[in-house]
């Protein structure tokens, strides 16, 4: 769950120009969801959440999460995204261990493609919120914009980062410092490459200089 200090907020409440809109919505915290009752039930679409939801973060969890998933051939193809949810609560060698990846299925998964091209949408959110306040000064307009792109790049970032741990294990400050300073465009292009290499050196002599 987010710090204590996070609102989460349940509605969309924005004006501009002397029009008003309000949108209400329902908020569901997977983090309160539980994780042995959406096995035991059991909810399908819920399986690949199971890393995160309220005591999921374990190593037999994980491995229920995944017998379940190869039961049902409907679901193979999530587990690639259950591996990725589990990355944010287990070490990248168990989960290895645990799920015995094979990349090439795993780089041809359209769940990880569309994590890739769509972004995390946390990293999105906070980008628009930095570029509407940036808006204030600079026009609305183009501060979104550039919120978006900010919002983008970082996602980028933890993904490129997250590739290379899934295939390496570790990587060195050294390369997530350069990582940092990679453009959105340089950022894509590298992915790409993370998923092809054979070795973290090799990665490292596609960084630019």
């Amino acid at each position: 769950p987010p710090p204590t200090t996070v609102t989460i907020e349940n509605c969309y409440d924005r004006e501009f120009m002397g029009l008003k809109a309000r949108q209400d919505y329902r908020v569901i915290n997977l983090w309160e969801v539980e994780a042995e009752l959406v096995l035991e039930q059991p909810l399908p679409p819920l399986f690949p959440f199971v890393p995160i939801l309220f005591g999921g973060g374990s190593e037999s969890k994980l491995r229920s999460a995944v017998q379940a998933l190869r039961a049902d051939q409907t679901l193979n193809q999530l587990e690639p995204l259950l591996a990725f949810f589990a990355s944010f609560v287990l070490e990248i060698p168990l989960i290895q261990q645990i799920m015995r990846w094979d990349m090439t299925v795993l780089r041809e998964s359209p769940w990880y493609q569309e994590i890739l091209q769509e972004g995390v949408a946390q990293g999105i959110e906070q980008g628009i919120e930095q570029g509407i306040e940036q808006g204030i000064e600079q026009g609305i307009e183009q501060g979104i914009e550039q919120g978006i792109e900010q919002g983008i790049q970082q996602e980028r970032r933890g993904s490129l980062e997250r590739i290379l741990k899934l295939r390496f294990s570790e990587i060195p400050s050294e390369i997530s410092v350069r990582i940092q300073a990679l453009t959105l465009e340089q950022l894509e292009e590298l992915m790409a490459t993370a998923l092809t290499v054979n070795s973290l050196d090799e990665f490292t002599q596609h960084l630019p200089q």
